[in-house]
């Protein structure tokens, strides 16, 4: 039974992770509802992270080799520092800065408070109506070479607001590209460029302090989870990226709030505990 619920959180992981709808939220309330009733946990939610996360490194590998390569050429002065990848080698490092400081700082939170089902609801509509706000007022006009040292910052305190469950990785990064200016598919290009270095390091963290712990899943249940939610998460970036470039984000932003009302619901009649 562990394992069959361990796949089913894989699934929903791999579906979520890149869409604005907050990935560890949805594992969060699921795990609610599975037989087990058990909260998957945040390291749980961090390993499975892995395999979303190298779903991203297979789909913009020849961006990522390219970016690597130009910023080491920058280092020796091999490349000018303004060039584009290399700077974008910058940007990613920098971006990466606000969720290492703030996830070290409040892991405690992170792993115990920011779980309370109360908060998920709410940062799924708070966050729902910013990204609509954003999408509706964004000039959408800037691409990722006009990205500035500033607004990579931004994008990384962003970025770090998605420690707390209901808030969306891609779903924050996303609203403050908008906001700031970007097109549509730059602004999401460059959250899940941001993402790896973060998810990367939490992932491996978490497997390396969990290791000899007690878990409600067995480390072959984690991994089979993280392994079902690459492949379903490679689907999921090809059809987002294409989906983005021609629509808007209407219908993540109504998906949040109606979950996010539901859940209040739910938590207010007493039919689940937060």
């Amino acid at each position: 039974m562990h394992l069959f619920e361990a796949l089913i959180l894989g699934i929903v992981q791999g579906l979520t992770e890149f869409l604005p709808i907050s990935s560890s939220a949805h594992l969060r309330i699921l795990g609610t509802f599975l037989p087990s009733g058990e909260d998957p946990g945040a390291a749980f939610t961090a390993i499975t992270q892995i395999g979303t996360e190298a779903a991203v490194v297979v789909f913009f590998w020849r961006d990522i080799v390219r970016i690597i390569a130009q910023w080491f050429r920058s280092l020796t002065g091999r490349v000018p520092r303004s060039d584009p990848d290399a700077r974008m080698g910058w940007m990613i490092i920098i971006g990466s800065i606000p969720i290492v400081l703030l996830g070290l700082l409040f892991q405690d939170q992170i792993e115990t408070v920011f779980r309370s089902l109360w908060i998920v609801a709410i940062m799924l509509i708070v966050f729902g109506v910013l990204l609509g706000i954003a999408d509706h007022v964004g000039a959408k006009r800037r691409t990722l070479d006009q990205l500035t040292y500033p607004h990579g910052i931004a994008y990384g305190v962003a970025q770090a607001l998605a420690l707390i469950p209901g808030v969306s990785r891609s779903g924050g990064t996303i609203t403050m590209g908008l906001f700031l200016g970007y097109e549509r598919a730059a602004a999401a290009r460059y959250a899940f460029l941001l993402a790896i270095p973060a998810v990367f390091g939490s992932g491996f963290y978490q497997v390396f302090k969990s290791w000899d712990e007690p878990s409600f899943f067995s480390f072959g249940d984690t991994l089979a989870a993280t392994g079902i939610a690459f492949v379903v998460a490679l689907g999921v970036i090809a059809f987002f990226m294409n989906y983005i470039s021609k629509r808007s984000f209407l219908p993540f932003v109504i998906y949040r709030i109606l979950l996010g009302t539901v859940l209040l619901v739910l938590l207010g009649t007493g039919v689940i505990a937060a």
